[in-house]
């Protein structure tokens, strides 16, 4: 509630009353929240004071707004730790989350000068190319495209690349995936990450680029991801010694 003989800004009061509402789960991720007239009436303050509380709460995207519609939950975050190196299902399933692909490719290409060099093969190699929607509970998070000598997974099919890849090359081939390289950075989506995606054209994106080595130090794949940065974060640790 709001006490107006408090010293704590009212503002604070109704930012604090919203927060609360979705911690405890009355408003969920994608529902509406009370108008500003609404929230005014309801408390008998005044609409600038309700826009200061909500204009707050979109800044630290807890909120966001659509024109002509009104002020909606955000989602939380998905967060995915920089310190190991885990397929997407895996992540997923250690949230307890349903994972699952939309595979929108699958074909073998001849290795052009750049990917022979990243995937440390001889130019014209086979090299699985492998594109593919990634969901978190039929939500789109990421699209991947993945590139893979193939001399190294010559069993590889449609049927496998639709599930865990990382889960079959360890399981069944008995290969050991052991370490990996990894970049990130933040850019717009372009029109094919718009359309898969389902996202805004004001919405950012992660560009993630990993390269990843078998216990061998046989370059294993090349993974080129775009992340939704709306439903996904990184996080690592840091020491200073």
């Amino acid at each position: 509630m709001i006490d107006k003989n408090s010293p704590i800004p009212i503002y604070y009061q109704l930012k604090q009353y919203i927060l609360k509402l979705i911690e405890t789960g009355e408003l969920q991720p994608g529902d509406a929240i009370p108008s500003e007239r609404e929230f005014g009436e309801r408390f008998g303050i005044s609409r600038m004071t309700v826009r200061q509380a909500i204009t707050n709460l979109a800044n630290e995207r807890v909120l966001y707004r659509v024109k002509g519609k009104g002020t909606f939950v955000m989602a939380p975050k998905l967060e995915q730790s920089l310190q190991g190196l885990t397929s997407f299902t895996e992540d997923m399933k250690a949230r307890g989350m349903k994972a699952s692909s939309k595979l929108l490719s699958f074909g073998i290409i001849s290795a052009d000068e750049n990917l022979a060099k990243e995937l440390e093969i001889k130019e014209n190699d086979e090299v699985y190319e492998i594109k593919r929607i990634r969901l978190a509970e039929e939500i789109p998070m990421a699209l991947e495209r993945t590139y893979i000598s193939a001399h190294i997974v010559p069993t590889l099919t449609e049927e496998i690349v639709q599930n865990s890849l990382y889960q079959y090359i360890e399981n069944e081939l008995h290969l050991r995936i052991a370490s990996g390289m990894q970049k990130i950075e933040a850019s717009l989506a372009n029109a094919e990450e718009l359309r898969h995606l389902q996202i805004s054209s004001d919405t950012p994106i992660l560009l993630m680029e990993r390269k990843t080595h078998l216990e061998d130090d046989t370059v294993f794949e090349i993974v080129k991801s775009s992340y939704r940065a709306d439903r996904y974060k990184f996080m690592t640790n840091l020491k200073r010694y």
